[in-house]
């Protein structure tokens, strides 16, 4: 039997753990294909998030060519997209997260500083 998307969600924020170090960290990435752009958020995403989540986050890469009714379920308007679903709040990033300051600050890694 499949999992609706939205149990699935609501089953992950009841596992969630309660401390903020220790917090896992559900990241989607919605591509288009293989251009230069997707691989390059790909990777992007996959360094920073090793280097300052380790093993705390679980990314699920997303090509909305093969997919592309999520895209309107999501409401996805530009490619790459990131979506944080945890830890609340949500956040959506778009763009190739080559700028690692505005990735952590936009996933609430990192203080913005004023």
């Amino acid at each position: 039997m499949a999992v609706k998307r939205g149990e699935a969600r609501a089953e992950a924020l009841e596992k969630a753990p309660a401390g903020r170090d220790s917090e896992a960290y559900v990241l989607r990435l919605y591509v288009t294909g293989f251009t230069p752009r997707s691989t390059l958020a790909i990777a992007n995403v996959r360094k920073i998030c090793d280097e300052h989540l380790a093993d705390r986050y679980e990314l699920e890469v997303i090509d909305l060519y093969q997919q592309p009714g999520l895209a309107k379920e999501e409401q996805i308007v530009a490619a790459p997209t990131l979506i944080k679903t945890l830890p609340l709040p949500l956040r959506r990033l778009i763009g190739d997260m080559s700028d690692k300051e505005k990735f952590l600050i936009g996933i609430d890694l990192k203080a913005r500083t004023s």
